[in-house]
């Protein structure tokens, strides 16, 4: 059903897909797939979550990887910038929903912004821990980090910026990350 879904969502767009299409595809009722998703919202939302967690099992690989702390944090905030490029201009209508969902602070979105915290929170205390990072208040540090880089990873942003070259918005990004790594270093925040 998912599948029928996503293809749907690829070749509709997400104010298209319907729950009787996609259920007559699948061979069933539409008040069968409404026993496993309640909406039209939750079953593309479930579309688009298949994508977010990919996307997080890539950067918990990066979370996870033997480097230094600051290496992590500065390839798992250029790698989600990435990702979310890259499905913007090969999949905008999955990436419409992403964008909707967090605009909109559905829970599908609400859950991402937890893992992703979680994921830089784990960095954070790693460096930390290692002396990498001098801060005093990590509550302020990821505060700080996602502050900083909400330009590049918002996906309101991404959308806006579809249109400027991917080298210049790397670029911005990479300078961002530099100062920001900078100031972890030293703590003074």
């Amino acid at each position: 059903m998912l599948a029928i879904a996503a293809d749907h969502l690829r070749r509709l767009g997400h104010r298209q897909v319907t729950v009787v299409g996609v259920a007559a595809e699948a061979g069933m009722t539409h008040a069968n797939v409404y026993r496993y998703f309640p909406s039209k919202t939750a079953l593309v939302d479930a579309v688009a979550g298949r994508w977010l967690r990919e996307v997080e099992a890539e950067l918990g690989a990066i979370a996870d990887a033997p480097d230094p702390a600051d290496d992590k944090l500065e390839r798992l905030l250029l790698a989600l910038a990435s990702m979310q490029r890259e499905v913007l201009a090969r999949d905008p209508h999955l990436f419409a929903v992403h964008r909707d969902a967090t605009v909109e602070s559905r829970p599908i979105a609400r859950r991402h912004r937890g893992r992703l915290r979680q994921l830089v929170e784990r960095v954070i205390e790693e460096g930390m821990n290692a002396g990498t990072f001098s801060l005093r208040d990590r509550e302020r540090g990821l505060a700080f980090i996602f502050d900083t880089s909400h330009r590049f990873l918002h996906p309101v942003s991404i959308q806006l910026d579809a249109e400027v070259p991917r080298d210049l918005i790397e670029a911005r990004l990479s300078a961002i990350i530099r100062a920001m790594l900078r100031i972890l270093r030293i703590g003074t925040l």
